[in-house]
């Protein structure tokens, strides 16, 4: 199950619902939750918008879960990203994984945050105290963290 949306989530509901989900078939369940955080600590941020590319970004992220389920012993995945404008602290992603046991669950998860990051269409823009912002751009830690998993 993939969403994005504005909306904030309730990460024990979304919890809940991917046990649900599993059925009783699940020895495990792991989740990442991404938070928005100060980029320019020098600075300060103030927010971050996020955008993404309708249609495709889901396509994309789907395609990553069904990798996931088809490399590791995954029972369900669930992601839900929001996108517009988020205050510090707010949630922006959340990446739930169930399986029968920890290690795939735990495998599985860090592989779909870590290529959601480099391969989903999504672009950030970071908005300062002081008003000015800028698009944040790709790490290239990001992509070799991505690179691993192949």
């Amino acid at each position: 199950m993939i969403r994005i949306q504005t909306e904030r989530f309730d990460t024990a509901e979304l919890t809940a619902l991917l046990q649900d989900r599993a059925a009783g078939r699940a020895g495990a369940l792991v989740h990442f939750l991404g938070m928005v955080r100060d980029y320019s600590p020098d600075t300060g941020s103030r927010s971050l918008f996020l955008e993404h590319y309708p249609g495709m970004c889901e396509r994309e992220i789907q395609a990553l879960c069904d990798h996931a389920k088809q490399r590791w012993d995954v029972l369900d995945t669930l992601v839900v990203h929001r996108v517009g404008e988020l205050p510090l602290g707010d949630p922006i992603v959340f990446v739930g994984v169930a399986a029968a046991h920890r290690g795939q669950a735990f495998r599985a998860c860090e592989y779909i945050i870590d290529a959601l990051k480099t391969r989903a269409p999504f672009w950030k823009r970071e908005t300062l105290a002081d008003g000015s912002a800028f698009w944040v751009e790709q790490r290239a830690a990001d992509a070799e963290k991505t690179a691993q998993w192949d």
